[in-house]
C-alpha cells in the first residue's frame, strides 16, 4: 500500500514539473531563445516518457491515474505562476480617449511611465491615442491609474514580443532602465 501511494505521489510531482517545464518552454519559443527552448524540451520529453511509462504499464491503477490528472491541473498553474513571477514580460498598453488626454498622459509619466501620444480622428471626432510598453507587473497599476482619469478611455492591451531600445520601468517602483 504504501509503495502503491508513493509512487503516485511521485507521478504527481513528475508531472507537475512537466507541466511546468512545458509552460516555461512555450515562453522561451515565443521569446526566440531556442537553445533553452530545445534543452527545455528534451528535459520535458523525459519526464513525460518516465511519468508515461509508469501510467500505461497499470491502466487499472486508479491512484497514479488520479495522480496523473492532478499532477497536469497543478503543474499548469506552477507554469502560470513560474512564469509571472520570474519571467519579465512586456505589454503595448494603448489608451484611446476624446477627452483630458494630454493630463493624462502627464499624470501617467508623473508615475513613472513613459507615454506616446498620437492624434487622429475618431468616431466621434478628435482622439488622443496614448501608448506605453509596461512591465506585465505594471497592468494592474496604470490601468487604475487611466480608470480614474478617465473611466471612459477605451482601453486595448497587446504582447510585446521583443522590446528593443527605449524606456520602461523596471516593474519595481523606482527602478527605471534604458532598453
Amino acid at each position: 500500500m504504501i509503495d502503491m501511494l508513493f509512487g503516485a505521489f511521485l507521478i504527481f510531482v513528475l508531472r507537475v514539473m512537466n507541466y511546468a517545464i512545458s509552460t516555461l518552454r512555450l515562453v522561451t519559443i515565443t521569446r526566440q531563445r531556442r537553445m533553452l527552448a530545445a534543452t527545455l524540451a528534451a528535459v520535458e520529453a523525459f519526464i513525460f516518457a518516465v511519468v508515461i511509462a509508469n501510467i500505461v504499464n497499470d491502466l487499472n491503477n486508479v491512484p497514479n491515474l488520479v495522480a496523473y490528472c492532478f499532477g497536469a491541473s497543478i503543474g499548469s498553474y506552477a507554469g502560470m505562476f513560474l512564469e509571472a513571477r520570474f519571467i519579465t514580460g512586456y505589454v503595448i498598453f494603448n489608451v484611446i480617449s476624446n477627452e483630458n488626454a494630454h493630463a493624462m498622459a502627464a499624470k501617467l509619466r508623473d508615475a513613472g511611465f513613459g507615454v506616446t501620444e498620437t492624434y487622429g480622428d475618431g468616431r466621434d471626432g478628435l482622439v488622443t491615442t496614448l501608448r506605453s510598453v509596461v512591465n506585465k507587473r505594471d497592468v494592474k497599476r496604470i490601468n487604475g491609474l487611466v480608470k480614474q482619469l478617465n473611466p471612459n478611455a477605451f482601453i486595448t492591451i497587446e504582447e510585446a514580443r521583443t522590446v528593443q531600445r527605449g524606456w520602461v520601468r523596471a516593474g519595481m517602483p523606482g527602478r527605471d532602465k534604458n532598453l
